[in-house]
């Protein structure tokens, strides 16, 4: 995961914008009516089944006392136990939490994984607290949740600015409350731990199966083809090199501070070695465009991989790429996603696309279920496997129904948890 914002912006006076929440409701809705579900169906599926606000106390380097504002949210656990990261940021809400767990549940449901969605978040700027004060907050948020949480009620995970360590601290506070070992409790531990080789850069390893299939069916052959990859984070920067890797000839990349460009293709391994811990590169370079200058380049494949709202009706008509794959949580606007698909530009969605980490995570679960480990080249076939046959799915949806590949992952998404929800009677 690699947004770090909520609420949509506003572009233009007549586009309407949802923020996260709202617009996940709407595609829901409108998914579940194509597969003829009734409205109560929707109004179970439309918030999370349990909202816990937790208050965690910590004591500071100073020898103060701060306290902490943390959310987990099981969205539907009809299918099995709720799965999702845990982000430490100062911007989460309650809403955004709600409505990321409801994007686990989809993405649970287009992996035909046996979960439903979870999410956690903590009000707090890890930037600026010291390694002893990140761990304190840790335990204590595991304390606090400790008995909504479990192998088998809900599962953690790292997202934005937590990592194995976090998972770590995290796992050995719950076992210290269960007295006894539980490595799956939660998953993106170190591998010493009971972690799951490949875990880091699945994601990213998902986005780049994606690209490949969408290429395939294109017809463009991905040695040669053009990217641009708008971002150059943690999942940006291991595209980059994926898809350099692969022979694709990547022309652009973009940081907060601007947007690298060059036809003849840049030197990855080059900017890979010379960014910041933060993905920070541009500055280096006198010669950048802005972002939004690199969104209109020409191009074969696009990888919005930084913050939501980037494609929108202002700028969707000037997209010069064939494929759009969304890296990032909705950078695409719905007006943007429909000027897209009317252009015949093939949009793999996010929820599809971004779908590497929870069924890696999955693998790391079932592995610490059976004390047996996989190879990473094992994990790298699963995955692989995993992501063509979801891919297809969606595809294969979307050009049956003839509607937009969104529109499809949800209806896929959706339909595991509706059916289960159905069988156990809830509706």
């Amino acid at each position: 995961m690699v947004a770090d914002h909520v609420t949509q912006s506003t572009n233009g006076d007549d586009e309407t914008q949802l923020d996260m929440l709202s617009s996940t409701r709407v595609v829901i809705k409108n998914a579940l009516e194509r597969l003829g579900y009734p409205n109560e169906v929707y109004e179970l599926l439309k918030d999370s089944l349990r909202m816990l606000t937790v208050r965690i106390p910590v004591r500071m380097d100073d020898g103060s006392i701060k306290v902490f504002t943390g959310y987990r949210a099981q969205h539907n656990d009809a299918v099995g136990p709720t799965k999702g990261g845990v982000r430490f940021h100062p911007n989460v809400t309650e809403d955004e939490v709600n409505a990321l767990a409801i994007w686990m549940s989809l993405k649970a449901g287009i992996m035909d994984l046996p979960y439903g969605g979870g999410k956690g978040g903590i009000i707090c700027d890890p930037r600026e607290m010291s390694f002893r004060e990140l761990e304190g907050l840790s335990r204590g948020y595991v304390r606090a949740i400790s008995q909504f949480v479990g192998p088998t009620k809900d599962i953690p995970a790292p997202d934005i600015f937590t990592n194995s360590q976090i998972m770590a601290w995290m796992m050995d506070e719950y076992s210290r409350i269960d007295e006894y070992n539980s490595p799956g409790f939660i998953t993106g531990k170190p591998i010493v731990l009971g972690g799951s080789h490949g875990r880091e850069t699945a994601t990213a390893k998902g986005v780049t199966i994606c690209i490949k299939e969408a290429a395939n069916k294109r017809g463009i052959d991905l040695e040669d083809a053009r990217v641009i990859v708008q971002g150059f984070g943690n999942a940006g920067s291991f595209l980059a090199k994926f898809l350099h890797d692969a022979g694709a000839k990547v022309i652009g990349i973009s940081d907060a501070y601007g947007a690298l460009h060059d036809p003849d293709g840049l030197d990855i391994d080059y900017l890979l070695d010379r960014r910041d811990s933060f993905g920070t590169i541009t500055k280096l370079f006198n010669n950048t465009i802005t972002n939004q200058e690199l969104l209109e380049q020409d191009c074969d494949i696009l990888v919005p991989a930084a913050v939501q709202n980037q494609i929108t009706k202002e700028n969707a008509h000037n997209i010069k790429a064939s494929i759009v794959v969304e890296a990032a949580n909705g950078p695409t606007t719905p007006e943007g996603t429909k000027i897209l698909t009317e252009r015949d530009i093939l949009l793999v969605p996010d929820v599809m696309a971004s779908s590497g980490g929870v069924t890696v995570s999955y693998f790391e679960w079932v592995q610490n279920n059976q004390g047996y480990y996989w190879p990473e080249e094992e994990i790298d076939e699963k995955l692989t496997k995993a992501m063509i046959k979801s891919f297809n799915t969606i595809y294969n949806t979307a050009r049956t129904r003839q509607i937009d590949m969104r529109l499809a992952a949800y209806m896929v998404g959706v339909r595991k948890m509706a059916e289960a929800s159905r069988f156990r009677g809830w509706v």
